[in-house]
């Protein structure tokens, strides 16, 4: 006899797994380093094993909300975004959870408002107390973002005069502001795929990857996939200027956003433009926007240089792990080309993104929405290094075009799998925090079942 779900069920499981996060995450979370507790404490270990006890709560509601939303009588947009605001509301004060990037961002606009150049120097030029926030591996690189996040990052910082508390909740806030658009661009963007709306929201929006990362991380990919959600949008309609303006800001946040620019042309060769005309449109408003937005930022185009930023050298891209192993391998055989194997795996990594793309927008050119999607997945697939997040890239856009179920579950699998990858921290695991962890997920799937078990009791009951 099959589980009774139904709408209330799954928003209540899912609140109660983003309750167990936000209260996991005070001594477990990604702390500011005045509140760190010792991770062989007997309070860190309790909220890691709650922080992960509330992850499998919330993977297991989303699965059964997919369910829901494949059922006879499948909720409307209107109330799947009411359960995503009831999910998200435990996380909206929570500390940061699963990476310090925010405190990075802080850090930055602070650096960007006191007139320092955050292309030439890290975190650890600026000092002082939001500096020291920043994880070690950060704090002499240069920024990687673009001059309209660091605007918005610069303007934060003016606004609340560097104070910590008051930086984080600004940043959540921006953040929310990403998802909501990323929330209402899904549906506008599934009718004209010929998907389901309903569908493209909850693999879309209520992802627990987007609960985790963008709203619990405060992460600024959330505002880059909601410009650019907003961009296509607007490229949809009678408003092509407007989407490249909006497209171009996104990748002003984060470069990968700047292949939107090629579905907009598309988009607008589909309704009937000519496309020489819809290129140089395109191409005319981006060079404008990209000029008035690093004018205002003022951080000059430094920006162009910081595109290759160096990566952790113990991030686990597909090139990065390679390069590693070949490394290790020609070191071992005594060669001088050990060095070079990293590097020669990026570069490769980048070849194979190009033909990638091209291959896509060849074969997928009439479906410019999912053509984005699955080229985006690509660059975060094969580049130089990866995080859970970085998986939204594509996601976002597959989830609103993607032509079939098959594909969204698929899809659905590898997000569950990547939102048990990384600790609340953003701390490297060791196997006492790894042995937490997974107590945590075995105890919420001792729990489920027995409420599983709990719930058919009674129809066996009336059965006999």
């Amino acid at each position: 006899m099959a589980f009774p779900v139904d709408l209330r069920r799954c928003q209540m499981l899912g609140l109660a797994g983003t309750a167990f996060l936000a209260l996991g995450g005070e001594s477990a979370g990604a702390l500011p380093v005045q509140e760190l507790v010792a991770p062989a404490s007997a309070r860190a270990a309790l909220g890691l094993v709650g922080v992960y006890f509330g992850v499998v709560l919330l993977i297991a509601a989303w699965a059964l909300l997919g369910r829901v939303v494949r059922g006879p009588e499948p909720p409307g947009p209107r109330a799947l975004l009411l359960v995503l605001v009831t999910w998200a509301s435990p996380l909206l004060l929570a500390p940061p959870l699963f990476s310090r990037d925010v405190y990075s961002y802080l850090a930055q606009g602070a650096m960007v408002d006191a007139h320092m150049d955050v292309y030439a120097y890290g975190p650890a030029q600026l000092g002082g107390p939001l500096a020291d926030e920043v994880a070690p591996v950060w704090q002499n690189t240069a920024a990687p973002y673009g001059p309209a996040f660091l605007a918005v990052a610069s303007a934060l910082s003016g606004a609340t005069r560097g104070e910590l508390p008051a930086g984080l909740v600004g940043m959540r806030v921006v953040a929310l502001l990403g998802v909501a658009l990323m929330a209402a661009a899904l549906p506008r963007l599934a009718r004209h795929s010929g998907a389901d709306p309903a569908a493209a929201l909850w693999l879309g929006a209520l992802n627990p990857l987007v609960l985790l990362h963008l709203v619990a991380g405060a992460h600024n990919d959330a505002i880059m996939l909601g410009l650019l959600g907003a961009g296509l949008v607007a490229a949809l309609g009678r408003w092509p200027a407007v989407g490249a303006v909006l497209v171009t800001l996104a990748a002003l946040v984060k470069a990968p956003a700047a292949l939107g620019l090629l579905a907009v042309v598309a988009l607008q060769a589909r309704a009937g433009r000519g496309p020489l005309r819809a290129l140089l449109t395109t191409a005319a408003a981006a060079a404008a926007t990209t000029v008035v937005a690093t004018a205002v930022a003022g951080t000059g185009y430094g920006w162009i240089g910081a595109l290759d930023t160096p990566v952790s050298s113990h991030n686990w891209a597909l090139t990065s792990l390679l390069g590693r192993a070949t490394g290790a391998l020609l070191a071992h055989l005594g060669s001088d080309l050990a060095p070079l194997a990293v590097p020669f795996w990026h570069a490769l990594g980048l070849a194979a993104t190009a033909v990638a793309v091209l291959v896509i927008w060849l074969r997928l050119r009439p479906r410019p929405v999912y053509a984005l999607g699955l080229s985006l997945a690509a660059v975060a697939a094969f580049g130089p290094a990866i995080r859970p997040w970085y998986a939204l890239w594509g996601l976002f856009l597959i989830a609103a075009a993607a032509p079939s179920t098959s594909v969204r579950h698929r899809v659905a699998a590898v997000t569950a799998l990547l939102a048990l990858a990384v600790l609340p921290s953003g701390a490297p695991a060791d196997t006492g925090q790894l042995v937490l962890a997974v107590s945590g997920g075995v105890l919420a799937v001792v729990v489920l079942w027995q409420a599983r078990q709990a719930a058919q009791a009674p129809a066996l009951g009336r059965a006999a």
